[in-house]
């Protein structure tokens, strides 16, 4: 394969927060990129993970552990002919390592150095060298703060990049993605064993490679792991709470959020950063709240909740959900994947909703009567729960105190999410 990329190698040192990082990542997939795609995205990731698996076995004497690789391996053969149709669909899709182009960035968090080329990519690993899917990027990425304890930063990173990027199938490739860099930190720390003419302290540095080996192995092993995620479907009017209570879901959680007014704009390619665009002056102007546009909307936002549950990842759509065949467009698709959903009503008394809207509109620059007139018009809107939705409803009243916790225990405990 021949290919070359349009972005020059940084010459210096730089160090990124996790936010900086991502939105970064963002832009660098969306660059164009002058490769040349004349290989086969399937035959890559199989020959990456042969080599990965080949390269551990050599290291490995414990029966069991080697058993273990043999079950990675089988699951890393299935799941390529699985996502074979959605790899060559993506084909046109790859570029060369955003690590490739930044490899003396570092990813620091609270004063700690947590990466080295921020995603912590191993560029000596096979076929590092070569143009790959978005996804083998930010599974890098993932892999690395989980493999650190930073399970929170990961959520939040996979959260940010996936609203930011819209690039919801990506999803489904990151389980793939992930368990071959898992297996590179495996090897790399095998890579490390001294040998007993090496170094005094042999036993010490032979437990802590094999230590680390273990590891990542174990990492490579859950992210390879079947999962049932439930679906959370988020229902209130303006001021009820909806968007500051599921953003704890990501971190606490690892609940990813679709975002109704993210969303919107990106199907009329409005900038995300515009929280009203229709207070600006955006020609042509367009109605984006319009009977069609929601419809339209809801649609998508249905089909990229039902993306990260194929992904295995639980999906929290942050909506209005006033009309009921919105709500029922959204709880099929969990239902019809055999997956748990709740739907959460978020509730609080009308001053409350008063308040929080006037306090908000101030805050962005809109004009108060405006948003409203526009609560008036939800909670005139917003359709009873039928019988079949109260099977999946619970009810929370955020302007009580502990409403964070008891948001998270009762999804814990109707859908068993931990």
């Amino acid at each position: 394969m021949s290919h070359s990329s349009s972005v020059p190698l940084e010459a210096c040192d730089t160090n990124e927060s996790l936010e900086s990082l991502v939105d970064s990542l963002v832009s660098y997939h969306r660059l164009p990129q002058n490769v040349v795609m004349d290989s086969d995205p399937t035959r890559l990731l199989a020959q990456m993970a042969q080599e990965e698996l080949a390269a551990i076995r050599m290291s490995l004497l414990d029966a069991e552990e080697c058993c273990r690789l043999d079950q990675l391996g089988e699951w890393l053969e299935q799941d390529l002919v699985r996502l074979k149709p959605l790899l060559d669909d993506r084909r046109n899709h790859r570029v060369p390592s955003w690590a490739m182009a930044h490899s003396g960035s570092r990813l620091c968090h609270e004063g700690r150095t947590l990466l080295t080329n921020a995603i912590g990519r191993d560029l000596e690993a096979p076929c590092s060298d070569q143009p790959a899917d978005p996804a083998n990027d930010l599974a890098a990425l993932l892999v690395g703060l989980e493999a650190r304890g930073e399970s929170a930063l990961t959520r939040l990173a996979l959260d940010r990049y996936l609203r930011l990027s819209g690039d919801y199938p990506q999803a489904r490739l990151l389980s793939l993605f992930g368990t071959c860099h898992a297996l590179s930190g495996a090897r790399r720390a095998l890579q490390r064993l001294p040998t007993p003419d090496q170094d005094p302290e042999h036993p010490a540095r032979l437990a802590e490679s094999m230590a680390e080996c273990r590891h990542y192995l174990a990492l490579a092993e859950r992210i390879a792991e079947f999962r049932f995620p439930p679906l959370v479907i988020a229902v209130g009017v303006s001021g009820s709470g909806k968007s500051r209570f599921t953003s704890g879901l990501v971190s606490r959680l690892g609940a990813i959020r679709v975002c109704s007014d993210a969303e919107r704009r990106r199907l009329h390619d409005l900038p995300q950063e515009m929280a009203y665009p229709q207070a600006k002056a955006v020609p042509p102007a367009v109605d984006i709240f319009s009977e069609e546009a929601t419809e339209r909307t809801y649609r998508h936002l249905a089909s990229c909740a039902g993306t990260l549950l194929d992904a295995g990842i639980p999906a929290c759509v942050d909506a209005t959900c006033l009309k009921r065949w919105q709500r029922d467009l959204l709880r099929h698709q969990a239902e019809a994947r055999g997956l748990p959903c709740l739907m959460v009503s978020f509730e609080a008394d009308e001053a409350t909703l008063r308040r929080r809207v006037e306090k908000r509109a101030r805050r962005q620059g809109v004009k108060v009567a405006n948003s409203l007139a526009l609560l008036d018009h939800q909670l005139a809107d917003l359709e009873p729960f039928g019988d079949e939705e109260r099977l999946h409803l619970v009810h929370l009243d955020t302007t009580a105190k502990n409403a964070a916790e008891t948001l998270v225990d009762l999804i814990e405990e109707h859908v068993k999410l931990v």
